[in-house]
């Protein structure tokens, strides 16, 4: 599941939050990405790049890139899609994992401008990988966001990449595809229609929700300001803690949720399951080229004692490196 809200114009900051809603731990923890680190693409590795801006990431099992910020103020944003359809395997078409989708661009790009024009060129064919904790291979879309308010969202149908860019592009949830959920909230009132504003966790209340609340937001006075109004708005669409509906066995929750401010580039990350706040500018990272990849255990230092809060540039450690879950062709998903 999930929420992703763009604020455009909070008294010259972009400011973007997002909810991760899953039904298990996804065990996300914080890394450092600094430049210049060799990759592929995590399934024949024939495209192959070196980071050219360095970044900061949550991460699903250590494996996953999820959520960052690079240096250069573009930030993405993974989340569910249940229609998405990446077509059979076609090795003849540039190809990125799942796995590090969402990282290529954060590595390559300071625009969305930039990466939707790639994307044009390329025709990149995300392929699709097997959920490592052994459930349903994953069905996502990924949305792309920058500190000059650019917005774009990247589904696939078919196995051809859909691109919706545009600044007006503010909010982002689940199903349905995102079309469809630009004429749904037509009919809310105060966004063209005259329905209620509704108030179920289904994807497009969540989606109503979040694109009435943040058109209303009041200029913030600070950057502390702006940034606890974009809380307020994302936690508006979070799912509370609950037992499966009828039906629904896989029930999901708000395990997490950033808000980053794009252009003073600060990465701000809230447990919901280890309730404290943390937050990072990436200004006091060493994200030089040749410098180690750093971590911040949020898993456990979370949960020791009090946990850690507050500013924590100086609780980032060399955990070794992180290593993307790369796909075998014989355990690509269908």
């Amino acid at each position: 599941m999930c929420t992703r809200v763009v604020w455009p114009d909070a008294n010259g900051s972009v400011i973007v939050g997002r909810n991760m809603d899953f039904h298990k731990d996804l065990m996300t923890n914080l890394w450092t990405q600094p430049r210049g680190i060799a990759r592929d693409d995590g399934v024949q590795g024939k495209l192959t790049w070196k980071s050219k801006y360095g970044s900061v990431i949550a991460t699903a099992f250590d494996m996953i890139s999820v959520d960052g910020l690079n240096e250069a103020g573009l930030a993405g944003h993974v989340l569910w899609l249940a229609e998405s359809d990446y077509g059979a395997s076609d090795d003849s078409r540039a190809q990125l994992s799942q796995a590090i989708w969402m990282q290529y661009f954060l590595d390559n790009y300071a625009t969305v401008a930039e990466a939707v024009e790639w994307i044009e060129k390329s025709n990149v064919q995300v392929v699709q990988m097997m959920d490592p904790t052994g459930g349903s291979p994953p069905t996502i879309h990924l949305a792309l966001d920058d500190a000059t308010g650019d917005s774009c969202i990247i589904e696939y149908s078919e196995g051809v990449p859909k691109v919706y860019h545009s600044r007006e592009y503010l909010v982002m949830t689940n199903s349905p595809t995102y079309d469809q959920q630009l004429e749904l909230v037509k009919t809310i009132s105060g966004l063209g229609g005259d329905r209620p504003i509704p108030g179920s966790t289904l994807a497009s209340d969540r989606f109503a929700r979040a694109a009435y609340y943040v058109s209303r937001l009041d200029q913030p006075q600070t950057p502390l300001q702006a940034i606890a109004a974009m809380f307020s708005v994302i936690r508006n669409a979070a799912q509370p803690f609950r037992i499966p509906d009828p039906g629904k066995p896989d029930a999901s929750q708000t395990l997490w949720q950033t808000v980053i401010d794009l252009t003073t580039r600060r990465y701000v990350f809230e447990s919901t399951t280890r309730p404290n706040i943390v937050w990072v500018d990436l200004s006091d990272l060493d994200l030089a080229e040749g410098a180690p990849q750093l971590k911040l255990d949020l898993v456990n230092e979370l949960t020791v004692d009090h946990g850690i809060a507050g500013e924590v540039s100086d609780k980032f450690a060399d955990r070794g490196t992180l290593d993307f879950l790369t796909i075998r062709p014989e355990h690509r998903g269908s």
